[in-house]
């Protein structure tokens, strides 16, 4: 039933960022029409077009209505810049930006939860204070500056790995995009380095690690089996929040990489006023959101018996 409701939450609230974005054509500076057409010239036959293909001579609530249907069919308008369906835009910019965010997240939650387990194991020596620093220097870090900077040391001094650009295959992209997944899970990993050490410190000084410890088992099958497990809800919630941000948050990643997703097409479509494409990158990203918040609810749930006991009991 906590599930259901929360999908039903979900769907809510996507619909609701969904009229938001609508609303972005009639915040544009003029008329929609005059937004749509952008650097076009006026003619009245692109006029007649624009106003067929949007409904702009509808009430807006029908317009809405039209749109809505549009998105949930994949159609997400023609494109004012380069006169292109939206969604073949979508489609060539998806895949670079949705596998820099799985492998920039991956490499957060390793080195994230390895520091922070490291951390709390040696809790108050010179080591635990050298991961904290250094966290601290990676929070307050922008991930455009050290994408210049593993750009400057890694590509343009040492040649190890590809400057720009997103790669072909697999391997080839793989190669393109360990830099900028790097710059990007630097800030993510101290972060999950601050929470996870937090988490650890305080179940490796309950009771229940004590009596693992004095039953004779090791010390990864007390860190693994009994302190982890119980430290895992801030764990997952700090991971839900960077998963959220390195889907959507590596808008300046790829223009500092000059990686055609769709942090750069969207870069491209506020420059040039191309508001269809605004539309679908902003909802695009607020799903994205929804989604992950939602299934960072469902893993409280499989991770944490209590929650569900607790919502049975009341």
């Amino acid at each position: 039933m906590l599930i259901v409701k929360r999908v039903v939450a979900a769907i809510l609230i996507l619909l609701a960022v969904s009229f938001a974005v609508f609303t972005l054509l009639y915040l544009a500076p003029g008329t929609p029409v005059q937004a749509l057409i952008g650097a076009r010239d006026a003619t009245p036959q692109l006029i007649e077009t624009l106003n067929a293909e949007f409904h702009l001579e509808d009430p807006f609530l029908v317009q809405y209505w039209e749109y809505l249907k549009g998105v949930l069919h994949g159609d997400f308008g023609t494109s004012v810049r380069t006169g292109a369906p939206v969604s073949e835009l979508l489609s060539s910019a998806i895949p670079a930006t949705l596998f820099l965010g799985i492998y920039a997240f991956v490499l957060t939650i390793l080195f994230g939860v390895a520091g922070g387990i490291v951390a709390a194991v040696r809790h108050r020596t010179p080591l635990d204070r050298g991961i904290v620093g250094m966290s601290v220097v990676g929070v307050s870090t922008p991930a455009f500056a050290s994408g210049f900077l593993l750009m400057y040391v890694f590509s343009i001094q040492l040649g190890w790995l590809p400057t720009i650009g997103a790669g072909e295959g697999f391997l080839d992209r793989l190669s393109h995009l360990t830099l900028p997944a790097i710059a990007l899970a630097i800030g993510g990993a101290a972060l999950i380095v601050k929470l996870t050490r937090a988490a650890m410190v305080n179940a490796l000084e309950q009771d229940y690690v004590s009596f693992a410890r004095a039953r004779g088992l090791g010390q990864t099958k007390v860190i693994a089996g009994y302190a982890l497990r119980n430290a895992l809800v801030p764990i997952i919630s700090g991971g839900g929040l960077i998963l959220a941000y390195v889907l959507t948050g590596a808008v300046l990643v790829e223009v500092t990489f000059i990686i055609p997703g769709l942090g750069s097409l969207l870069i491209e479509a506020v420059n040039s006023k191309d508001v269809p494409v605004v539309q679908a990158v902003a909802l695009i990203f607020a799903a994205a959101i929804i989604l992950v918040n939602l299934i960072v609810d469902i893993l409280y749930l499989l991770v944490d018996p209590r929650i569900r006991i607790g919502r049975k009991a009341a």
